[in-house]
């Protein structure tokens, strides 16, 4: 029987080693000692098998954006149990104790970003956003559609970023649901670390602005670049200049259209690669050649999981009127299981039991979780199987009182 109980400070080292093991991971020691700062900053639970680790879990302390509100969210980090403890419960463990922790503190919602996606379903994790990894030929000018913003453009410093840029940032989080909050410290060894954890041949972090240099930020761009390189000196087999896009925000799509234009034209570079783009990015559009914007992939980003359904249900901004009952199902959670009236609109909403009712729809919190910031449409769960809608329209009606403007989307791995 193992025991989960928190982990103290004197014990960070030994739960790495546990992390890096279990995910074949050997840092440099600047990387272990960014990870045990990281590790400070988080709630940690283990579990112990005598005074021995076997499985670990931490949770940094988010504030994230949901359509209309920001709400506490635990974002769950370096989840991992022993290879000598596996298929033991102690995962199932250490997810109660989370969740359990994460409802006392009166944090609504909980999110981690999935290394294996079969894994957090049962837990009951909905992949809440998508993010798209988007690919420019940059070795000839980007070719748009809509005339680009011509106000002027400036270096930031990264000395100065969390100064000039952070503060558009944190209003621009309000626009798109998904988005944790970030701290100085988050800025600064998440976002600005003089070296790339991952790639250590790409620059140092660069950041573009746009707007009058007495004016308030219009957007930004950060990014890092990679020279040229070639395999062997064989000239066929080089390798253009990459440029490594973080982050673009944008008032405008001019002002988005003047960004991307920008870091296309970087000289001695061949490629722009913009790894975690919304699915809903404008460039896609604007982009007069889709051969040369090209989407490589798309992917589960934000795994959200809904701790108090009704506490998340009527938080949360609403679209339009709906009045639906639901039959919910939280094999982790009993308290959000069984029957509820669920009467929400732009003026508010509610939410209480109607044991007894016939549900207009049935749904595991996982598929809830799924479609809560607006992103998953419960109409393509219902073609699925995944949702039974037992009154016709039911799930049309509750996409439509989710629905935002703009897709969730967040790059903030964690």
């Amino acid at each position: 029987m193992v025991d989960i109980r928190e982990v103290p400070e004197a014990d960070i080292d030994r739960a790495l080693e546990l992390a890096y093991l279990v995910f074949h991971d050997r840092p440099e020691r600047e990387g272990r000692e960014r990870h045990h700062e990281l590790l400070r900053h988080c709630l940690r639970i283990g579990a112990y098998d005598g005074d021995a680790i076997v499985g670990f879990m931490a949770a940094h302390d988010f504030r994230l954006s949901v359509p209309g509100a920001d709400l506490s969210c635990p974002g769950l980090t370096f989840v991992c149990v022993s290879p000598t403890h596996r298929r033991r419960g102690v995962l199932t463990a250490l997810m109660g104790e989370m969740l359990r922790r994460a409802a006392s503190s009166g944090s609504p919602v909980a999110a981690l970003w999935a290394s294996e996606s079969a894994i957090y379903g049962r837990f009951g994790y909905g992949s809440a956003t998508q993010g798209a990894t988007i690919e420019i030929d940059s070795s000839r000018p980007l070719a748009l559609r809509i005339d680009a913003d011509r106000r002027p453009l400036r270096l930031v410093d990264p000395k100065d970023a969390i100064a000039v840029v952070g503060p558009y940032h944190e209003a621009a989080r309000a626009t798109r649901a998904g988005r944790p909050a970030r701290t100085s410290w988050r800025w600064t060894e998440e976002w600005l670390p003089e070296q790339d954890e991952e790639d250590e041949e790409l620059s140092p972090p660069r950041i573009i602005a746009l707007g009058e240099p007495a004016g308030p930020v219009a957007g930004y761009v950060l990014y890092r670049t990679k020279p040229e390189s070639s395999e062997g000196g064989a000239a066929s087999a080089r390798t253009p200049g990459l440029v490594q896009v973080y982050e673009l925000e944008a008032d405008t799509p001019a002002v988005a259209a003047a960004l991307w234009e920008c870091v296309a034209s970087l000289d001695l570079t061949g490629k722009v690669v913009a790894w975690g783009r919304p699915a809903d990015d404008p460039l896609l559009h604007f982009a007069a050649d889709r051969d040369q914007v090209r989407v490589t992939a798309v992917f589960p980003a934000l795994w959200l999981r809904l701790v108090d359904v009704a506490a998340a249900l009527t938080a949360r901004a609403w679209a339009a009127p709906v009045e639906l009952v639901l039959e919910l199902a939280d094999a982790r959670v009993p308290a959000n299981a069984g029957t509820f009236r669920l009467k929400a609109g732009p003026g508010g909403a509610g939410y209480e039991a109607a044991a007894g009712q016939a549900p207009d729809l049935t749904l595991d919190v996982r598929e809830l979780a799924a479609c809560y910031l607006g992103g998953t449409r419960a109409v393509e769960l219902v073609a699925a199987a995944l949702v039974a809608e037992h009154t016709a329209g039911a799930a049309a009606a509750l996409d439509a009182g989710l629905r935002t403007a703009l897709l969730p989307h967040t790059a903030d791995e964690f």
